[in-house]
């Protein structure tokens, strides 16, 4: 690695931060469909959502953006950090930390609700082929890669047979309050989906020249090193992003990307997927309110 200081200063900051946006937007789209989903995998055969070699993710069928926009939005959580405040948390910082309690309540909430998880692979495949999904999906997603989205969050969501996907910056891998190499090749192991969170969390919007490779490339070919599959999707650290980005994504093998609530864009909405945070201060019924009105 090229840079002696930044790792340790990013990583402090993150801890503290996460992926932080406080826009929570509404958007309204059109019908999906509620029933059993099956998802192909057929490397041949790239639009029908099988994993094509990176190489070939340029030359993948896409339906156009109007097709995509007009689907039913999916809901997608995003998480951080799960664990008690402490005294020292400021009140913005509360928003990224979910007490334990809070947690398993979010968790039990949709799985009494009856909400099914589904994965980045078949949200492309309904949102790109319109297969169909399972009732009530939602998505669990989790950023920055803190140790207790290993330690608190995956046990739980396995009481309920729930999968997430798990965005890592790999720039933290082993150090202190974050997970290691073979955590994350375990909940990969578990069915849980690995995403690319670039190296060290910087600003999308602010990459030039070699970024590419640093932030995207290597980090990435770190994650498939690790879990021994092909990664295909990427979330923006703070949820920021430009259209200078998605074709540097295209090139290097992602098949979407993930914003947090701002607006998806009219040409790329593959890449620019709408989640909102799960506050640490929502209750189980705000959380439920929340999932409703925001999708």
């Amino acid at each position: 690695m090229k840079f002696q200081l930044l790792p340790m200063i990013a990583a402090a900051m993150i801890f503290t931060a996460g992926c932080q946006s406080k826009s929570q937007t509404t958007s309204t789209d059109g019908n999906g469909k509620d029933s059993a989903s099956v998802v192909a995998a057929d490397p041949n055969n790239p639009s029908d959502g099988g994993q094509a070699p990176i190489g070939d993710i340029m030359k993948m069928k896409v339906a156009d953006a109007k097709t995509i926009l007009a689907r039913k939005q999916v809901p997608i959580l995003c998480y951080h950090q799960i664990r008690d405040w402490r005294p020292k948390d400021s009140k913005t910082a509360k928003d990224y930390i979910v007490p334990v309690e809070a947690f398993k309540a979010h968790i039990k909430m949709l799985a009494d609700s009856g909400y099914h998880t589904i994965l980045p692979d078949q949200l492309y495949d309904y949102l790109n082929n319109g297969t169909a999904l399972p009732s009530k999906p939602v998505m669990l997603t989790f950023d920055d890669t803190d140790l207790d989205q290993f330690t608190i969050a995956a046990p739980e969501m396995k009481k309920y047979g729930f999968k997430g996907v798990f965005f890592v910056m790999t720039v933290s891998l082993g150090r202190p309050n974050y997970m290691s190499r073979a955590q994350v090749k375990e909940l990969s192991d578990m069915g849980h989906v690995i995403g690319s969170h670039t190296w060290d969390h910087h600003n999308v919007k602010k990459y030039q020249g070699q970024d590419w490779v640093t932030q995207i490339e290597k980090p990435t070919k770190t994650l498939e090193e690790i879990t021994g599959k092909p990664i295909h999707h990427f979330a923006y650290p703070f949820g920021l992003w430009n259209p200078e980005a998605i074709p540097e994504l295209k090139k290097r093998g992602m098949k979407s990307a993930f914003i947090l609530a701002t607006k998806r864009d009219e040409n790329d909405p593959l890449f620019t997927i709408r989640r909102i945070i799960a506050s640490g201060y929502w209750s189980a019924k705000t959380l439920s309110n929340s999932i409703r009105n925001s999708f």
